[in-house]
């Protein structure tokens, strides 16, 4: 059974930070590309962050410098490293797996996803 489960998302002030993780029961995990999107109400689905099997990253032009994708083969697990937190950022965020090595925000295709975590940021 493939699962993607997403832990870490929370409430937090403008300028703070959180730390988003996945745990994957994924074989051959390290071959997939690994991605965070996120949704706010009325919104569309956006592309956050990915990071593909050589570890390449991609991010939105609006988490660029504040996001850091990351991942731990060993441990079957995807990260995101939230700092400098905006109201904007407010949405569920979602990971995501793509059996493609190669990936990048424009071109993932996710093949599996996770139920998603909360994040809220307040002003």
């Amino acid at each position: 059974q493939v699962q993607l489960v997403e832990s870490g998302g929370g409430s937090v002030q403008s300028g703070g930070s959180l730390r988003l993780s996945c745990a994957a029961s994924l074989r051959f995990y390290s071959s997939y590309s690994m991605g965070w999107f996120r949704q706010a109400p009325g919104k569309g689905r956006e592309g956050v962050a990915v990071i593909d099997g050589r570890g390449v990253t991609s991010y939105a032009d609006s988490v660029k410098g504040r996001f850091t994708i990351s991942r731990d083969n060993a441990q079957n697990t995807l990260y995101l490293q939230m700092n400098s937190l905006k109201p904007e950022d407010t949405a569920m965020y979602n990971c995501a797996a793509d059996g493609r090595r190669i990936r990048t925000i424009s071109s993932m295709t996710p093949d599996y996803w996770g139920q998603g975590t909360q994040v809220t940021v307040s002003s």
